[in-house]
């Protein structure tokens, strides 16, 4: 029976496993990236639309955009520290000498979960642009209704 090559941090399996990873967690950081880009477009359109039209209780409508991409930056954050959680937990085990062959390639997130996507809503990247959004259309909606 053939012995399995030992698995170290020189052989190239594990370095592009690791690369791997680290390419899904620079992925999720974008995706989050992209759900305040699209969040900004959003709201900025519907609160045109708003002013341009006079009706000000249209402006409440984007509101829905700003909790649905909470929820999806959340669910990114999550993915990305689960991703995190996954290529820290293969450092370890790497180091430890406890690497198997069937751990190589093997993307999985470690830890993702209902409890985790909640736990990211606590971010400071989180609390700090959705409540902002929002209240930026509450105001506008209060600013735009005649006297």
């Amino acid at each position: 029976m053939a012995q399995e090559p030992r698995l170290d941090h020189e052989s190239s399996a594990v370095q592009k496993h690791l690369e791997i990873v680290q390419d899904v967690i620079t992925r999720m950081a974008e995706n989050s990236r992209s759900c305040k880009v699209w969040c900004v477009i959003l709201v900025a359109a519907v609160l045109i639309l708003v002013a341009r039209t006079g009706e000000p209780q249209h402006a409440l409508i984007a509101l829905i955009p700003t909790l649905l991409f909470l929820v999806l930056d959340a669910y990114y954050l999550a993915l990305e520290r689960a991703f995190r959680n996954s290529y820290n937990d293969f450092v370890r085990r790497l180091h430890r000498g406890e690497l198997a062959q069937q751990d190589v390639y093997g993307v999985r997130p470690t830890g993702m979960g209902f409890s985790l996507v909640m736990g990211c809503l606590g971010s400071v990247s989180i609390w700090l642009f959705y409540p902002l959004a929002a209240v930026t259309v509450v105001l506008a909606w209060i600013l735009i209704i005649p006297s």
